[in-house]
């Protein structure tokens, strides 16, 4: 799952409520309009979603859910078929819709629950064997911001990936099918992410790779007192610090502008540190 370029997970909400653009894409016929276009401009993950996992968010029926998935997955999933991409993910915790989903010729769960939500997901997981997104989460969206709290947040996190990916592993699951995600905005303080983005060679060290959702997110309005309309390039400029530090996926709304940093973020990158620095030793320059 190594990839010589990083990677965009596209953001397609078949939600009424998503805190970003719910209601945008409800339509199957707007969805699937998009996801053309996704395609077509080279995106390599479309990442489906029908529940919204914005903090006090309701949860959803897994009936529900898959009567908002059903009619663009089965699209989605002929316009994918016979290609090396895009391949199509489904953002779920429930084990009813991810079989479903998987049935439909799905290629990648996205979990935020690492199977701790609905436990016969694992069961799942282990059967079908997909690409997997492995995401720490404490607890569901509904009451995740109620109180977060952490020793050290870091070493938690790391410590709850790294348990999980094992549980799977040892199941049977291929180690080289897990993408692992610290879950940024998921029963965190802005301090609390914060920490866990300067911290990411920790995680990294876990030996897969990360996928950072943090698109348009809270942290943005808490730190730079953003609405979610003007988050635009708060996203963008994340996403290049974070792909010139190495990390593998991305997971976005605004897919096409994505690429686009994240082209420039390679075109950029040198192989080693630049040393900024041109005063003499121990004096600012200029």
């Amino acid at each position: 799952m190594y990839l010589p370029a990083p990677l965009v997970f596209a953001i397609i909400n078949l939600t009424p409520d998503s805190f970003y653009d719910g209601g945008k894409y409800t339509d199957p016929a707007t969805a699937l309009a998009y996801c053309r276009r996704l395609i077509q401009a080279g995106i390599k993950v479309l990442d489906v979603g029908a529940e919204s996992t914005r903090p006090g968010a309701e949860p959803v029926q897994a009936d529900e859910e898959w009567r908002r998935l059903e009619p663009v997955l089965a699209a989605l999933v002929r316009l994918a078929e016979g290609q090396p991409a895009p391949a199509v993910s489904v953002d779920t915790y429930h084990a009813a819709t991810a079989r479903k989903a998987l049935a439909a010729g799905v290629r990648i769960i996205n979990d935020i629950s690492a199977f701790s939500f609905e436990p016969e997901l694992k069961e799942v997981l282990l059967e079908q064997r997909p690409g997997y997104v492995l995401m720490h989460s404490p607890c569901p969206p509904r009451t995740m911001q109620a109180a977060p709290g952490y020793g050290d947040v870091v070493s938690e996190v790391k410590k709850f990936l790294e348990d999980k990916m094992n549980e799977l592993v040892r199941g049977g699951f291929p180690e080289d099918q897990i993408i692992l995600d610290p879950g940024i905005g998921f029963g965190k303080t802005l301090e609390h992410n914060l920490e866990l983005l300067r911290r990411l060679d920790c995680l990294a060290g876990l030996g897969r790779p990360l996928l950072i959702g943090l698109s348009n997110k809270k942290m943005f309005g808490d730190l730079l007192g953003l609405a979610p309309d003007e988050r635009a390039c708060a996203t963008q400029t994340a996403t290049a610090l974070l792909a010139d530090r190495g990390i593998y996926a991305h997971r976005v709304h605004a897919a096409l502008e994505t690429l686009q940093t994240l082209k420039l973020t390679q075109a950029l990158r040198r192989q080693q540190p630049v040393n900024l620095y041109c005063g003499r030793a121990g004096a600012p320059a200029g």
